[in-house]
């Protein structure tokens, strides 16, 4: 299973009244809710993260899977969405990232980016979608392991 993964809004809240605190690897901690709820969908599923954020390429993928480790997610495979090279919307790079591969139907995204409200009906059922402010809650993960087990049931 796949987990097209954004940051920001996500793991890490976007609110203008505070910034976030950065950690010793140069990049912002993740909110302690996030980080139980991620924990729990990759637990269950055994989901490989796609970084989908827009600073997807600031680090290699081996320095992400320390960014994921220092703050208590362990993820199996990681792996990137290519260079948005051509400035697109969030939505237009999923479309045509899924597309393109041929990926089977086991994914899900995650994401605050309201672009994707647009996504075609096939996607959009395999997207979370979190408030910006908040990020990954409880409820939201137990909505991604319903749609998991849904899918694993063939729902």
């Amino acid at each position: 299973m796949l987990l097209y993964l954004d940051l920001d809004g996500v793991m890490i809240p976007a609110n203008s009244w505070s910034s976030p605190v950065i950690l010793e690897d140069g990049f912002p901690e993740f909110n302690e809710v996030a980080v139980n709820s991620l924990n729990r969908i990759i637990s269950f599923s055994g989901a490989s993260i796609v970084l989908t954020t827009s600073r997807k390429h600031k680090f290699t993928s081996e320095q992400w899977r320390k960014i994921f480790k220092r703050r208590n997610i362990i993820v199996g495979d990681l792996s990137k969405l290519p260079q948005n090279t051509k400035h697109l919307s969030r939505r237009e790079e999923l479309v045509n990232w899924i597309s393109e591969k041929n990926r089977d139907n086991n994914f899900l995204i995650i994401d605050d980016d309201k672009s994707l409200n647009d996504l075609p009906p096939s996607l959009k059922s395999k997207l979370i979608q979190t408030s910006a402010s908040v990020g990954l809650t409880d409820y939201l993960a137990e909505e991604a392991l319903r749609k998991i087990s849904n899918n694993l049931l063939g729902e």
